[in-house]
């Protein structure tokens, strides 16, 4: 039967991967993509699925923390999962996991309020979700997920299915990144070829 520790590993990580779900959604809804016009050219709403997988996101890295709770080993109280600076144990890996929840929490939150913050300001607000990445990647990556300060294994499953979401979200940002430039590029054609 699996303990809590087992538990709560399971919940981080299927928060990593909603995470890196939401941000490939993201990345798709800044391209303006239409599933209706390009593949699969079925009626998708990937703006919905993209705000759902975040909140369900948060709700699973919620409930990650606090299922260690009711671990008889691990050590933890309501404090230490609210601020882990005292945590019994791996405290600077268990602050970058906070770290990432409140970020994350803030994106969402300011994503909710979007009609009352404005578009620039809930703007600088989202790029917050890049930062909740990195940390929640190192966070994943360096935690010993039996919480006894074992070194990391690179190759472990856990450790493996981390990285493989760190490679897919930094490829999907590049891949990002370059699309924006040449669409900025092919504008930029467009509007000499109008004017002359």
């Amino acid at each position: 039967m699996p303990t809590a520790i087992d538990l709560s590993a399971c919940t981080g990580l299927t928060a990593m991967v909603l995470i890196t779900l939401n941000v490939l959604l993201g990345l798709l809804v800044t391209t303006n993509y239409s599933p209706r016009r390009q593949w699969p050219y079925r009626k998708i709403p990937v703006f919905k699925i993209h705000n759902w997988t975040a909140y369900a996101a948060i709700a699973v890295a919620c409930l990650h923390p606090t299922i260690l709770l009711f671990s008889s080993t691990a050590g933890f109280k309501l404090t230490n999962v609210l601020w882990p600076v005292q945590s019994p144990g791996q405290r600077l890996y268990n602050c970058l996991g906070a770290c990432t929840f409140y970020l994350v929490v803030i994106v969402v939150v300011s994503s909710y309020l979007r009609p009352r913050l404005g578009y620039r300001p809930w703007k600088k607000l989202h790029w917050l979700a890049y930062a909740a990445g990195a940390v929640m990647f190192i966070h994943g990556t360096l935690i010993d997920p039996y919480l006894k300060n074992n070194p990391t294994d690179f190759l472990d499953g856990e450790k493996l299915l981390v990285e493989g979401c760190f490679l897919l979200a930094v490829a999907a940002t590049v891949w990002r990144r370059r699309y924006g430039k040449e669409k900025q590029r092919y504008h930029e054609a467009r509007a000499k070829v109008t004017v002359a």
